[in-house]
């Protein structure tokens, strides 16, 4: 049984989902109780008695936070039931594709074709779109390295090993 923290967590994790990326609440829920509830890996059923969700709601939910990689399912051998949990992919950084932001910056370029003749401050928006993008493909493979250097440290804080390449991996 989730304690009442557990639950207004997994509330504002999925107002937050809502609010920020247009998650259905739900999905913002589950991945949010995904993150505190004991034990790490849920039914179907277990989740929506949990969240007091119908199984569709549940299922729903569990299929889009699959499709994000931040969920996924797991089926021990001789279980006739799935077990959700958060999927280790969901912790690594997603949005760190250089070529995402060189297609934007791309678009946009094509854009700036169509106002060719158009005054400056009608070209504005997508000069600066043009700017943002590349500034981004530029920026985050430096960021993407940096978070990895500090996700190695901080592993190796919690358990006190390193593999050979530098990232920390449990005993």
């Amino acid at each position: 049984m989730p304690s009442d923290t557990q639950l207004i967590f997994a509330d504002h994790v999925g107002r937050f989902y809502a609010r920020q990326y247009g998650f259905p609440p739900m999905a913002g829920r589950l991945l949010g109780y995904l993150f505190v509830c004991d034990p790490p890996q849920q039914t179907i059923d277990e989740l929506g008695e949990a969240l007091l969700a119908s199984r569709s709601a549940i299922t729903g939910a569990v299929k889009l936070l699959e499709g994000y990689r931040m969920a996924r399912r797991t089926r021990t051998a001789g279980e006739r039931v799935d077990r959700v949990s958060l999927d280790p992919a969901s912790q690594q950084p997603q949005n760190f594709d250089s070529a995402l932001h060189r297609e934007h910056a791309a678009l946009f370029r094509e854009g700036l074709t169509l106002l060719a003749d158009a005054p400056p401050e009608r070209r504005a928006p997508l000069e600066e779109m043009v700017a943002l993008a590349e500034f981004l493909s530029d920026r985050l493979p430096q960021l993407r390295d940096e978070w990895h250097t500090r996700r190695a440290e901080l592993r190796a804080r919690r358990t006190g090993t390193l593999d050979r390449e530098g990232e920390a991996h449990p005993d």
